[in-house]
């Protein structure tokens, strides 16, 4: 019981959960409160989604209680968790890609008629009326498979909204939303805990939980560490209680000028590709993190995915050390001459097998370089996806480990750490920090400089503007397909990013010199 004696939402006494050798959960105990937003804290593989999975009913607690609501409960099943007026939805997303919106939003409850068959008209007039009242559409006899994540995210927490739960557990709900989507979000959150519900939002981002949230819990290493008022501390006390210890600079020192950067490596001139880039030029030079800031659907995938042969090129060129090249597939942006790798913005689905160890992940790409006659050369490959996995710190066990066991920000390491093991001397990074815990941030954060300051050159998205701001050299802000604003690191702002990402003219400020 909470203090005035009125039950809480959930109480979590004495939880306990290993998975073999590795205890996930140990001895937590904290309390959420009715009607509070409740901010869920860690690094990766800190414990938040394994308590995240035992609230849904998706496992069973090795031992201690949780109690919904004042009664002590047995999550056995995620029926059962629905039935104590919970609902989830998930960051890796539960729903079904071959299946249209409507039957996700209907899953696993469609409405039936007497005669057993599912109602579907009332059910799409019902789904309608709920995304119209959530605030955004979405075609229901789409494809969920052909929807960007951001959508597939939106959806996620429309359907677990339409089944009216009392507690509503959201797993970082923003890895995959940018800008206006957030805001969404916030609006949503406001309006939920207006109407009596309780929240917990698992995130990694400060803003966010300053804004939405009224409590937080830490956990790390699988132990509670502090619960405590929003306004009760500050970011650098959660960082230092989340990590375990101080980190004194976030983002590493950048060049002082630009005459340290060599020649361009690669370049884009009138670039038209896929179906939102429009025209697009840029050179990115020896030495360089150049930044690609913009809002959700403004082309920037495209651009990526353009570079690295993964879209049509429909007009313009791209250069490579000064020369137009043909980028038609991955395998010819791998090649020695150009060098080059795609970290993607969604690591386990597009960037890792999560059944294959972290060896062959990182290896994959250039396996034939192990196996100049057939056979893999075990030692030698090896010996450098170790070499890949030290520079990125990620523990050595990743060898011979499935990629799919460990946390989301050492798979993030695996990804990136195939490329260090093609020697690829140009990096497109897209949202590479998505879903990762500060800890992990910073240590992505030094080894880009260190690529970089090695004499590597980095294409860099993010949805988090403040890394732009901080860890590039330049950035050009794309609007509709088109760049909008280049900005120098001189000049390199949120409100310098901000209005040229939102459509307004920057032409007076902001310039590159």
């Amino acid at each position: 019981m909470s203090p005035d004696h009125t039950p809480t939402a959930i109480s979590v006494k004495g939880i306990r959960k290993a998975f073999g050798p590795t205890v996930a959960v140990d001895d937590v105990s904290f309390d959420i409160h009715p009607g509070s937003v409740h901010a869920l804290l860690g690094e990766n593989g800190a414990g938040k989604s394994t308590l995240v999975k035992l609230l849904s009913g998706l496992m069973l607690p090795d031992s201690g209680s949780i109690e919904v609501e004042g009664r002590s409960v047995t999550l056995g099943s995620p029926r059962a968790s629905h039935r104590c007026g919970i609902q989830t939805a998930f960051q890796e997303m539960t729903l079904i890609r071959d299946l249209s919106v409507l039957d996700n939003m209907m899953l696993p409850y469609a409405p039936l008629g007497v005669t057993g068959m599912i109602r579907r008209r009332s059910a799409r007039a019902a789904i309608d009326r709920h995304l119209e009242e959530l605030g955004f559409y979405v075609d229901l006899d789409e494809e969920v498979g052909r929807l960007d994540l951001a959508l597939q995210q939106k959806i996620e927490i429309a359907r677990a909204i339409y089944r009216e739960p009392r507690i509503l557990l959201l797993d970082e709900p923003t890895s995959t939303l940018s800008g206006e989507d957030v805001d969404w979000l916030g609006g949503l959150i406001a309006r939920l805990k207006a109407a009596g519900k309780t929240i917990v939002f698992i995130s990694h981002r400060m803003r966010e939980v300053r804004a939405f949230c009224d409590t937080l819990t830490i956990l790390r290493n699988g132990r509670h560490i502090l619960t405590t008022g929003v306004d009760h501390i500050s970011d650098s006390d959660v960082i230092e209680k989340i990590v375990g210890r101080s980190i004194s600079q976030t983002f590493p020192p950048r060049p002082k000028d630009r005459s340290s950067f060599g020649a361009p490596v690669l370049a884009a001139r009138s670039l038209r590709a896929g179906n939102k880039l429009e025209d697009v030029s840029f050179d990115l030079h020896k030495g360089e993190i150049l930044g690609i800031a913009s809002l959700q659907g403004m082309g920037q995938l495209d651009l990526f995915l353009a570079c690295f042969g993964m879209t049509e090129v429909k007009s313009g060129d791209i250069l490579v050390d000064g020369r137009k090249t043909a980028i038609t597939s991955p395998v010819d942006a791998m090649t020695a001459g150009v060098s080059m790798g795609l970290v993607p913005e969604d690591r386990k689905t597009e960037g890792l097998f999560l059944k294959l160890d972290g060896r062959t992940n990182a290896s994959l790409p250039v396996i034939s370089r192990f196996a100049p006659r057939g056979l893999i050369r075990i030692e030698e490959e090896e010996a450098a996806v170790r070499r890949a996995f030290a520079t990125v710190e990620v523990n050595e066990r990743a060898l011979w480990t499935r990629a799919g066991a460990f946390s989301g920000g050492n798979q993030q390491k695996i990804a990136i750490s195939k490329w260090l093991v093609a020697q690829s001397r140009i990096l497109l990074l897209f949202d590479p920090t998505r879903g990762i815990d500060v800890g992990t941030k910073h240590e992505l954060y030094v080894m880009m400089r260190n690529f970089a300051n090695a004499g590597g050159s980095i294409l860099f998205h993010s949805t988090e503007v403040p890394e732009l701001v901080h860890l590039c050299d330049r950035v050009l802000v794309l609007y509709a397909g088109r760049v909008a604003a280049e900005i120098g690191s001189e000049k390199l702002s949120e409100s310098a990013i901000m209005p040229p990402a939102l459509g307004h003219d920057h032409h007076d400020e902001g310039q590159a010199a």
